[in-house]
């Protein structure tokens, strides 16, 4: 017998036997508020919509960066194919706040199964898809392996691992797994040349790497907006008169560097506003209750606070959804994620699109592919800083040059357009060929 085989059913006996325990995590976590409160049993595969009649496709994102990338590919399947019903799960409740809102009419949504042997079978046996569609990197054995037994065929879009999982995949443990996983899929389509790599020395079958871009490009062309609100029309108004920088994505820490560089910049451009927007709602809310203890005075996006009212230069953004709006707010975008070694970077490519002068920190892990690309298309398009003092003096340069901020924002606008053309093209096609085989 294989070593891969004996590793997955390890894996499946194990997964078997911890089951009610994770019944009681899954507990505990909706009364957290981290499951959806009445449709946490979709976690174990039970269902809370009708599976309508015909085809169906599965598409899984496990949380909000991996669904936006799937949408304009669910888009487009959905008006070739329109007599095919498209099922998406997502794991996090932050995502399907956000991605409810940009999914097509008649696409339907679940929360994702743990995977289980019981929650999987489970969900197999309602659903019944005819193909599954895997976002990134979610390698689960026991969906790969049920799905390759029920002959479903499966692709793995905008594929990619960190170092640290394809370090953990290669060991000699797991890397007949990994092979064994790998080699269920009909299609691989790696959103680098370096994942595509990282793909190969994982003993994927060749034939089924295929290149189409990255689509996280891509999201940002097909995004529906609603339009700008009347809170942000406001805001632009109130800010019309103010030099605005966004900070977006910071994790916990980030703000710190942040803030201190807002610090020394008011000291030479008093009537700027960093506009900062943590990766975390929850995050936002501590950022402004700290601030206000250390008496310095913040405007909370969440409570529609107004930054002359509140008489302060600071303001929080402590809501979901809202990004792409506030790049339309402020010409210079400063991407978090980035700057401590442990991060591992965020899309840059939503500020670009926006036309935002985007700067990022040296830290930026899985989007490293996305800044080379930029930098090599135009040197204007992106900012790589290491420090907080080059971070301070990269803002200082722009809010003090406005012919060199114009420039910067176009090139990243221009970038952005070149690098994100025909991506979606190239992936329906791919998927086309080898999911739908041109059916």
């Amino acid at each position: 017998m294989e070593l891969g085989v004996i590793v997955y059913r390890l894996y499946r006996a194990l997964t078997y036997s911890v089951s009610p325990l994770l019944h009681l995590h899954m507990r505990w976590r909706r009364l957290r508020g981290l499951e959806h409160i009445s449709r946490w049993p979709e976690r174990f595969g039970c269902p809370s919509a009708v599976r309508p009649p015909g085809s169906l496709v599965w598409f899984h994102a496990v949380s909000l960066g991996e669904g936006m990338a799937a949408i304009p590919v669910i888009r487009r399947c959905n008006d070739m194919k329109p007599d095919l019903t498209i099922l998406m799960t997502t794991t996090t409740v932050s995502a399907f706040e956000v991605i409810k809102n940009q999914l097509p009419t008649g696409v339907l949504h679940q929360f994702a199964p743990l995977d289980t042997p019981v929650a999987i079978d489970r969900f197999l046996g309602y659903w019944k898809p005819n193909a599954i569609i895997i976002m990134e990197n979610e390698l689960w054995p026991n969906l790969i392996m049920s799905a390759a037994q029920l002959l479903i065929p499966l692709a793995l879009l905008n594929a990619r691992m960190s170092a640290k999982s394809f370090n953990r995949w290669s060991s000699p443990l797991f890397l007949p797994l990994a092979s064994l996983l790998l080699s269920k899929f009909s299609l691989i389509a790696p959103l680098s040349t370096l994942q595509g790599i990282h793909f190969q020395l994982l003993q994927a079958p060749p034939f089924v790497i295929n290149f189409a871009g990255d689509l996280k490009y891509v999201e940002n062309k097909l995004h529906v907006s609603s339009g700008t609100s009347e809170s942000i029309r406001d805001l632009i108004v109130e800010l019309s008169e103010m030099k605005v920088w966004i900070a977006s994505s910071l994790h916990r820490g980030e703000e710190e560097v942040i803030l201190g560089v807002h610090s020394l910049l008011l000291q030479s451009h008093p009537d700027s506003v960093v506009i900062i927007v943590p990766r975390h709602p929850h995050h936002g809310q501590q950022i402004a209750q700290k601030l206000r203890k250390d008496g310095q005075k913040v405007a909370l996006r969440s409570q529609n606070e107004k930054l002359t009212s509140r008489k302060t230069n600071i303001y929080v953004v402590d809501t979901l959804g809202e990004l792409r709006e506030f790049y339309r707010v402020a010409p210079i975008a400063v991407i978090g994620g980035s700057f401590f070694p442990e991060l591992t970077g965020h899309n840059l490519s939503e500020a670009a699109a926006a036309g935002c002068a985007v700067i990022t920190g040296c830290h930026v892990g899985h989007f490293s592919h996305m800044v080379k690309a930029m930098q090599q298309a135009n040197p204007l398009s992106i900012t790589q800083v290491s420090t907080k003092l080059e971070l301070k003096e990269a803002i200082d340069l722009l809010l003090s040059n406005p012919e060199i901020l114009e420039a910067r924002q176009r090139a990243s606008k221009e970038v952005y357009e070149s690098l994100s053309s025909c991506i979606i093209s190239n992936t329906w096609n791919l998927l086309n060929l080898h999911i739908f085989r041109g059916k």
